[in-house]
């Protein structure tokens, strides 16, 4: 899973990416620190890949993963190549979710690139970004299949018919994740085109640490972000980039106390992960054995052969069945032999639907 953090300059980006990857990008005061799209990768807590190590003592632990890219700030006009431009929608369109950082607090030192905090002015200015992008796309679109109508070619009509459409929707200024397409084939070309605008978001209100630790129902700017990604459909979450910052480099038992001393049960960065998850519809399931504990991301509704070609196409290709035990039966019965004696670990076929939490093991003949 790849997630673009992105928002207008010095609203906090840079200062949360860098806690949450500890990759060291800029983040100074001034706009377009981020020249080039930081990368970094992040491991998925999870206490259940723990407890199946305490279990099995692995030679390997591998986590699930997810890959932030940090985008430069958008600012007006971006879409026309203003600030560093089309570079940076173009990054934009390789992510699968959008994270929209919202500077969400009040701050003489930190310059805002409009002069003043509103969130709701920020997200219509990315959005409107996005949207003049998309509906560009869906011109030159329109127009290829326009040609290929006048070429003879007639079953392009519905999609330049579809096209039009969506170019009002968009036009009005509104995105393409509130498009409603009328049946499965309008769907798969909406998905074909690519739009920015249909990316699923997360807005994260970036709030300063009072207003996090106890304060929030005082921060005029939150209940507005939530307003808005309620109305569209979007995740929406309160972050402080600084606390972020101040528990990144802490030892996971250190970062606990730290944590816990403010009041906090988890860190903004495994509420993200928990958030994107939700999101996007993903689930894990999980491989344990002697050589190695390891989760593994597929979206909820996969079934079980295609779940076992996340591990290797010769799994789904060959694939026998798959031999389930619930983690928590796993857990309370102590080991797989006792959880197999209480009738616990199930067979089961080709047409079951994976679980959050199945340890599997996959069973299968090429």
């Amino acid at each position: 899973m790849k997630l673009g953090i992105v928002g207008l300059p010095n609203v906090g980006k840079s200062t949360l990416f860098n806690a949450i990857t500890n990759a060291g990008a800029g983040a100074a005061n001034y706009p377009f620190c981020t020249i080039e799209p930081n990368v970094g990768v992040v491991a998925v807590p999870d206490v259940r890949l723990d407890k199946l190590a305490e279990m099995y003592h692995p030679k390997k632990y591998t986590p699930a993963t997810i890959e932030f890219v940090d985008i430069a700030g958008l600012v007006k006009g971006a879409s026309k190549g203003e600030g560093l431009g089309n570079k940076f929608l173009s990054h934009i369109r390789e992510v699968d979710a959008i994270i929209h950082v919202v500077r969400s607090f009040d701050s003489g030192d930190i310059i805002h690139v409009d002069g003043s905090v509103d969130p709701a002015r920020d997200i219509e200015t990315i959005d409107t970004e996005l949207i003049l992008s998309d509906i560009e796309i869906c011109e030159r679109r329109l127009e290829k299949a326009k040609k290929a109508m006048k070429g003879g070619d007639k079953a392009t009509a519905s999609e330049a018919a579809f096209v039009e459409r969506l170019i009002a929707h968009l036009s009005e200024g509104n995105n393409a994740r509130g498009f409603e397409v009328e049946n499965d084939d309008e769907a798969a070309l909406l998905a074909d085109i690519h739009l920015l605008s249909a990316k699923p978001v997360i807005y994260a209100a970036n709030l300063s640490e009072d207003d996090l630790l106890g304060g929030i129902e005082a921060n005029a700017y939150y209940p507005r972000v939530q307003e808005i990604a309620k109305a569209e459909g979007a995740g929406c979450m309160p972050i402080c980039a600084k606390i972020e910052e101040d528990v990144a480099g802490l030892a996971p038992d250190e970062k606990k106390e730290f944590l816990a001393e403010l009041g906090l049960e988890a860190s903004g960065l495994d509420n993200l992960i928990r958030e994107s998850y939700s999101l996007l519809g993903l689930i894990s399931f999980l491989t344990a054995g002697e050589p190695e504990v390891r989760a593994w991301t597929i979206k909820k509704g996969t079934r079980a052969p295609q779940a076992a070609g996340k591990i290797h196409s010769d799994f789904e290709r060959g694939f026998i069945r798959a031999e389930i035990v619930a983690f928590d039966d796993l857990m309370a019965c102590g080991s797989l032999t006792a959880a197999k004696e209480k009738g616990l670990v199930r067979s089961e076929g080709k047409e079951y639907v994976m679980k959050d939490g199945d340890v599997t093991l996959f069973r299968f003949n090429v």
